[in-house]
């Protein structure tokens, strides 16, 4: 149905008001159509507000999606910035394990929102949270506020990190 509203909405060109559009609708644009009424970078950060599970999660296009916004970005080797994560939204629940390794926690925040993880993104997340090289600090300081903060991550945890939060 959105790829249908897209043909519609862009059948005389791409309008100008294309941002009081749903975020949902980008997600059918590339970055090139959306070029005519901002930047890659404002285009990404739209999509990182839609709603990707619209998308399936190896498809093609959601993957295409990821790769063009890493390249707008500029974003060398697999180390994303806070900034970065931000702009990218949802989009980093698509990340490989290697930047959520490279980048330690600057993406955890952004992670806590993912509805799923592949097992490799989980044992980086593992990883990550387990160096204690992270603004939540090591497990054994991690307070019922700490828990709160990474809720979404906490399916991931498993028992040698659970076992070392305080009670």
């Amino acid at each position: 149905q959105l790829s249908c509203l897209v043909k519609m909405v862009t059948l005389h060109g791409i309008p100008k008001d294309l941002d009081s559009y749903p975020k949902d609708l980008l997600l059918f644009l590339s970055p090139s159509d959306y070029a005519g009424t901002g930047s890659c970078v404002q285009y990404f950060a739209s999509i990182g507000e839609a709603n990707l599970d619209v998308l399936q999660r190896e498809s093609p296009r959601r993957q295409q999606l990821l790769l063009e916004a890493l390249a707008c970005l500029k974003i060398p080797g697999t180390q994303v910035s806070e900034e970065n994560a931000e702009i990218l939204g949802r989009l980093v629940c698509d990340l490989a394990a290697e930047y959520i390794r490279s980048s330690g926690g600057s993406l955890l925040k952004h992670l806590s929102q993912c509805a799923s993880f592949l097992p490799a993104q989980e044992a980086a997340i593992r990883s990550v949270l387990s160096s204690g090289n992270t603004t939540f600090g090591p497990p054994a300081t991690w307070s019922a506020f700490t828990l709160k903060e990474l809720s979404g991550l906490i399916p991931v945890l498993d028992p040698s990190i659970l076992q070392k939060i305080p009670k």
